[in-house]
């Protein structure tokens, strides 16, 4: 199928794009990387007035390290981030959540903005984001406000993003040095949507633990365990913590049922 008829913008600035977004009322679609945006367009799922194409726009893509966090532009390709020194360096369960990224094709053209702006909450960002306490930077014709991911996520497919807002920067604290992290994801195939996921993260700083889990698939929005990080912050990673931590996570998740798996 093709898309309804829509303008077509290619603004150079972030300004630039946010006045547009302004000036359509709500009824204009940031342009990130497409993966998303293009196939409901094609199924005519969403019938915008106008496409905000944002692949012009230098200020929205690279990686920087600021005061011990890693600050990403919006339009950062996943393929990028994939190969990046420093997200190796500083945010390996980033780079291993990464490679479960649907397909080459797809790392090469997606961004790290627009899969949290996008929500979807079996996608992997949008769990690790949540599970290491990341924030994003909206503009809009009336400033800058930064967001949590309690705040951002609302539901599915949804969050709190105004329709003149845009999502220009993904910040994420460095995990520290020694850090274990782990990202498990189940799919029928690799590259399809996932199932369920997880994203794990866990240091040591003296004798105390810290724990950081955060699912992808069980729910309107990436859940995070916290009471499950605190038994393994309570009582460290013997098998009876484990295994304890792990009843308490299902009793912490609620997925929908649907025609792929049962909410058991």
């Amino acid at each position: 199928m093709k898309p309804p008829r829509f303008d077509y913008h290619a603004p150079r600035s972030i300004d630039e794009a946010v006045a547009l977004l302004a000036r359509y009322g709500g009824d204009a679609k940031p342009l990130a990387g497409g993966q998303s945006l293009v196939p409901l367009l094609n199924f005519r799922l969403a019938r915008p007035a106008a496409l905000i194409d944002l692949n012009r726009i230098p200020a929205l893509a690279g990686i920087r390290e600021v005061d011990g966090q890693v600050a990403f532009g919006a339009m950062t390709r996943q393929r990028t981030v994939e190969f990046s020194p420093v997200v190796t360096r500083t945010l390996p369960l980033l780079a291993e959540a990464t490679r479960w990224v649907g397909h080459l094709p797809i790392r090469s053209r997606g961004t790290i903005g627009g899969s949290i702006a996008h929500a979807d909450p079996s996608a992997e960002y949008p769990a690790v984001f949540t599970a290491l306490d990341g924030t994003v930077v909206a503009r809009g014709p009336k400033g800058e406000r930064v967001l949590t991911p309690a705040e951002l996520f609302e539901t599915y497919l949804t969050t709190s993003l105004a329709p003149d807002e845009l999502l220009t920067e993904v910040r994420l604290p460095a995990m520290p040095s020694g850090a274990g992290w782990a990202f498990e994801e189940f799919a029928r195939r690799h590259g399809d949507f996932a199932i369920v996921g997880i994203a794990a993260a866990l240091w040591r700083d003296g004798g105390r633990w810290t724990a950081r889990l955060a699912t992808a698939g069980t729910g309107p929005v990436p859940a995070r365990l916290r009471g499950a990080e605190e038994i393994i912050e309570r009582d460290g990673v013997g098998d009876k913590a484990v295994a304890a931590a792990a009843t308490r996570a299902a009793e912490l998740v609620q997925p929908d049922a649907d025609l792929h798996a049962s909410a058991d």
